[in-house]
């Protein structure tokens, strides 16, 4: 919810009025209550920045994060169309589409018993499948 300056300077007169009032039925000198309202003024100032620096900001980093969101991979095509470090891209051009499949469906957080059941394969062929393009990638960034 965005700070509203006014609606919180409202509530802060009006609990600045209640505690002056508390204070000066409790004797205190008119001195020291003038010193401690723009002690509190002060205060209430440096969060009124804060607040609306943390709102600026904010606005700007969903603004940011917007523009830099990926486009989202559906395809095994997709997937490679995404990747941008040329040695990966060689690699995983020459890996059979199935296991480019199931890397998929790996990163877009399908368990092992989902990807065999959906590509009517034994959770075994997955396995082994990942496990032998978890090979081929430690051989290249080794």
């Amino acid at each position: 919810m965005a700070y509203n300056k006014a609606r919180e300077e409202k509530k802060w007169r009006l609990w600045k009025e209640a505690e002056e009032k508390q204070l000066r039925s409790l004797g205190v000198n008119e001195d020291d209550i003038e010193k401690l309202r723009v002690h509190d003024w002060a205060i209430f100032n440096s969060d009124r920045r804060y607040y609306q620096r943390v709102q600026e900001t904010g606005t700007y980093l969903d603004e940011l994060v917007e523009d830099t969101t990926q486009p989202e991979v559906k395809t095994v095509e997709d997937f490679l169309d995404s990747i941008e470090n040329q040695h990966l891209y060689q690699v995983l051009i020459k890996v059979d589409r199935l296991t480019l499949q199931i890397a998929l469906m790996k990163i877009e957080g399908y368990s092992t018993r989902e990807i065999a059941v959906y590509l009517d394969i034994t959770e075994k062929a997955v396995y082994r499948r990942m496990d032998r393009l978890k090979e081929k990638l430690k051989k290249l960034f080794e």
